[in-house]
């Protein structure tokens, strides 16, 4: 006999012993993902490190309720409230007087001219503004209506006739920045103390439509607040009125679970909506594989803080919890429909051993068309 059928005949015997044990792991084959039993094996162990749980309908609704994890989605906004039509006179903003006064000899006007314009006085951050023959006049926290009286009553002692003109050209405190996620980011003037958060988003030209599950964030006096932008256009009562130097941000949702195993797509998934479950987890990372998945053990990994943890049955008792789903049965797939992915989970799709014991197969069927050709040479 030849060294080479030696050698064919001794892969044979290797061979037919893997295929007597079933075991993969003996005969050391390269696979993608990792098998059922070899994840989950420590469920049965005396002292696990982590967590198993079977997911069914009898339990699906008990697991619902253990705590949130991962990117915090539990959103503050501001109550709505409703503010006066006309504005306020901030530290900032820039006020233009026209004082008119059809006397002869007035102090104010020159000779034939029956009005003096004071364009651009910006009110200090003392709230005043300068006024010739008036000195310091205080207009901050008054509408531009108020403020004009208390200009004209101020002139009435020098110059009795004199009529005052106001107009107001907002500054920062009465203007808000809308920073993102709009085709025209920038620095709004606020007309009056009803300006409302969509009045300024449409102002900026809508929110980009390529945005992927947009967050819309207001920013004001230190705090942040949250909300959906579906929920903002929803619902009136989140119409909010706006407040000089607001800072309105709009952006993509950043939350995402990781997809790896035997599925079409090993990558990070962005939450593309407000929740996904288990069962539209499995389309957006394009379903299982045909030819390597076990639809019996898809797996969904999740990591919990220890404050999290109770030893009652209703949360977690480890800090890692493995979340396992038949997806061969209606149980499996009702519970799937009702199980919330939750950011930074780890959605995997174990292999099949069938898709083992198929690569030995062909081994066999590859060692016997060499044996073969041997026997033939």
């Amino acid at each position: 006999m030849s060294q080479t059928r030696k050698i064919i005949l001794n892969c044979l015997k290797w061979t037919a012993l893997c295929l007597a044990t079933m075991s993969v792991a003996a005969c050391s084959l390269p696979r993608g993902a990792a098998l059922t039993s070899e994840i989950i094996k420590e469920e049965r162990a005396e002292s696990p490190t982590y967590q198993v749980v079977r997911v069914g309908r009898v339990n699906a609704a008990a697991v619902a309720g253990w705590p949130e994890t991962g990117t915090n989605s539990n959103y503050v906004w501001p109550a709505a409230s409703n503010g006066p039509q006309s504005a306020i006179i901030r530290p900032g903003d820039t006020l233009s007087l026209a004082i008119w006064d059809n006397q002869d000899n007035s102090l104010l006007t020159q000779q034939d001219v029956k009005s003096v314009d004071m364009p651009g006085l910006t009110v200090s951050p003392s709230g005043s503004i300068f006024v010739p023959y008036l000195d310091e006049v205080v207009v901050n926290g008054q509408t531009p209506a108020q403020a004009r009286r208390e200009l004209q009553n101020r002139l009435n002692s020098i110059v009795p006739s004199a009529q005052v003109q106001l107009e107001l050209k907002p500054g920062a405190n009465n203007s808000v920045d809308l920073v993102s996620g709009v085709s025209a980011p920038g620095s709004y003037p606020m007309a009056d103390r009803n300006y409302k958060i969509l009045s300024l988003i449409a102002q900026g030209g809508g929110i980009a439509p390529t945005m992927r599950n947009p967050l819309v964030q207001l920013q004001r006096a230190g705090q942040t607040y949250s909300i959906r932008a579906e929920r903002l256009f929803a619902d009136a009562s989140h119409n909010i009125t706006l407040r000089g130097g607001d800072s309105v941000v709009v952006i993509e949702d950043q939350r995402y679970f990781t997809a790896l195993g035997a599925t079409g797509a090993e990558e990070l998934i962005r939450f593309d909506q407000e929740e996904i479950t288990a069962l539209e987890a499995m389309s957006l990372i394009g379903g299982l594989s045909e030819s390597r998945a076990n639809p019996k053990g898809v797996l969904v990994l999740r990591d919990y803080e220890p404050a999290a943890l109770r030893a009652d049955g209703s949360g977690p008792s480890k800090p890692q919890v493995i979340f396992a789903f038949d997806m061969t049965s209606a149980d499996g797939l009702f519970a799937a429909r009702n199980f919330h992915v939750q950011p930074e989970d780890t959605v995997l799709a174990t292999e099949s051993a069938v898709t083992s014991v198929r690569t030995v197969l062909g081994l066999v069927g590859s060692v016997f068309g060499v044996v073969s050709a041997v026997d033939n040479y």
